[in-house]
């Protein structure tokens, strides 16, 4: 276990860190407010906030850590203890496949955000995903005791999901080269995304 956290803390969450800000922060317009949910300790909506003009980002989180680079209010992971439309956009970085419903959180985000909500979680679909996919999971965050459900959706049940909270995708991106190209063959081949999600006018039940 302590070779693997080695190689994952100084060789791929740099780098996926590095990766992931940049495909966030080029879908955040300048100018907003971002509530980011599940922050750990706010490195990424750091990085984020320093790449964008006017950007302010506030996190929630079921555990607050010790020490957090933004500010970050605690929360019960089921209710966002903000208003309807308190924030222009609501951002998950690998949170909803932690949860037991993410659908509850997905219909809490259509209620919150008044622009959009970005998502960027796992998608399980494909040859020994599931499987694959705990791997990742367990590597990356049972040292943090983060609840690991290993709540994985398949392309059809986050499209589902997205109907039902009455967001329709204005933009994905698939291909994000989150890891070095030794990894990338097994660990990115489609299980990753990021997507653009846009109210609309009604929900769908």
């Amino acid at each position: 276990m302590s070779l693997l956290n080695t190689l994952h803390g100084g060789k791929v969450f740099p780098r996926r860190q590095r990766v992931l800000v940049g495909h966030i922060a080029a879908l955040i317009p300048d100018g907003c407010t971002v509530l980011d949910v599940g922050t750990g300790d706010g490195s990424i909506a750091q990085a984020i906030q320093s790449q964008k003009t006017g950007v302010e980002i506030r996190g929630i989180d079921v555990l607050v850590r010790r020490e957090t680079k933004i500010p970050v209010t605690p929360f019960d992971g089921k209710s966002i203890p903000y208003a309807d439309n308190s924030f222009d956009v609501v951002l998950f970085v690998d949170v909803l496949h932690h949860t037991e419903d993410p659908q509850v959180l997905l219909d809490e985000a259509a209620r919150v955000a008044r622009r959009c909500v970005i998502i960027k979680d796992h998608c399980r679909n494909g040859l020994l995903a599931g499987p694959t996919l705990r791997f990742m999971d367990w590597v990356g965050n049972a040292r943090f005791g983060v609840a690991l459900p290993y709540n994985y959706w398949s392309h059809a049940q986050w499209a589902a999901g997205y109907r039902r909270a009455g967001l329709v995708v204005s933009q994905s991106v698939t291909k994000l080269g989150l890891y070095p190209f030794w990894a990338n063959w097994l660990f990115g081949r489609g299980l990753h995304s990021i997507v653009v999600l846009e109210k609309r006018l009604v929900a769908v039940t």
